[in-house]
């Protein structure tokens, strides 16, 4: 079950503590020591769950969780702080936190908890995808980038969709054919190339990580000659 975890904390001794017991159970973590970047982080990384100081430096906490409820809502979020009392769990909790864990506390429990909200995530469906700065709602086929709503076609939308779901994998013109459009290959037919050439106008991604003029945007649609295609979030 370990996944990525996203510790936001300006505390480094905090931060230390975590990382360094979270690590040896198998979590890969990361961390952000004020609350916009790591709601940057959050939104962008492929991170599989938040521990969040709701005393943070800057834009604190409760501003942080409300973002990340808007548009990462299936993301789960263990909020942390020194106020332990009923009122401000009781606060951390409608404000949209999976579970709420107060200073001091042991590894073993935070472990715990994390393990518990990932399995329970594991067993939600997914309903939203997020990558690179691009954010898919699966619900209402709502495609944002940076933001910014980006209008696609029926087909543009499941391409983008197999590509984000399969991100730093290279997919074949075969594979994407199949997925997408629901056909064996055709040697002749550069359908796959049309549509990766619309979604990267439409969403602005570049088609690698740099560029002569300097770094591309930092998701990109990459072009593997002779192969096919791959999506980089940029990670």
């Amino acid at each position: 079950m370990p996944g990525l975890i996203l510790v936001i904390e300006d505390e480094p001794g905090i931060v230390d503590f975590v990382q360094r017991g979270l690590s040896a159970q198998g979590f890969e973590v990361i961390s952000a020591a004020d609350g916009e970047t790591g709601l940057q982080r959050a939104l962008h990384d492929d991170v599989d769950l938040v521990v969040l100081d709701m005393m943070l430096p800057g834009r604190d906490g409760r501003s942080v969780l409300a973002e990340l409820r808007r548009r990462r809502p299936e993301l789960p979020v263990i909020a942390l702080t020194a106020l332990a009392d009923v009122e401000h769990r009781v606060a951390g909790l409608d404000a949209g936190a999976a579970d709420y864990i107060g200073k001091p506390f042991s590894l073993a429990e935070l472990a715990a908890r994390i393990r518990a909200q990932l399995r329970v995530a594991a067993q939600m469906p997914q309903t939203s995808l997020s990558a690179g700065g691009v954010e898919i709602d699966l619900l209402t086929r709502e495609v944002r980038h940076d933001g910014r709503p980006v209008r696609l076609s029926t087909t543009e939308f499941e391409l983008l969709v197999h590509l984000v779901r399969n991100r730093g994998r290279v997919l074949s013109r075969e594979q994407i054919l199949r997925a997408v459009w629901g056909y064996d290959y055709d040697p002749g037919t550069n359908v796959v190339d049309v549509y990766v050439g619309y979604l990267r106008r439409k969403l602005g991604l570049g088609a690698s990580g740099e560029g002569a003029g300097g770094p591309q945007p930092r998701a990109a649609i990459v072009t593997i000659r002779s192969v096919g295609y791959r999506f980089d979030a940029g990670d």
